[in-house]
């Protein structure tokens, strides 16, 4: 994980480089799209994120799957 913002040029180079070598860079930066309602929350996305990229998916997640579409179809009408 890189640290936070502001980030210098040295740290924009050091990342570019090791983007060049295959890392994945993984900003601790929170995600809002799940509505967190804590800090605790915020915190939780992250770690979340980093286990899922190392391989060790959390199953209690909260996994964000798009947004939500009211379901199309029938409105109710006799056929």
């Amino acid at each position: 994980m890189v640290r936070e913002s502001p980030l210098h040029l040295g740290h924009l180079k050091t990342m570019t480089a090791l983007a060049e070598m295959g890392a994945i860079l993984a900003p601790p930066v929170p995600g809002f799209y799940n509505h967190p309602s804590s800090i605790a929350d915020l915190v939780d996305s992250s770690v979340d994120r980093v286990l899922d990229l190392i391989g060790l998916p959390d199953q209690h997640a909260r996994r964000w799957n798009g947004p939500t579409r009211p379901k199309t179809g029938d409105a109710g009408g006799a056929s």
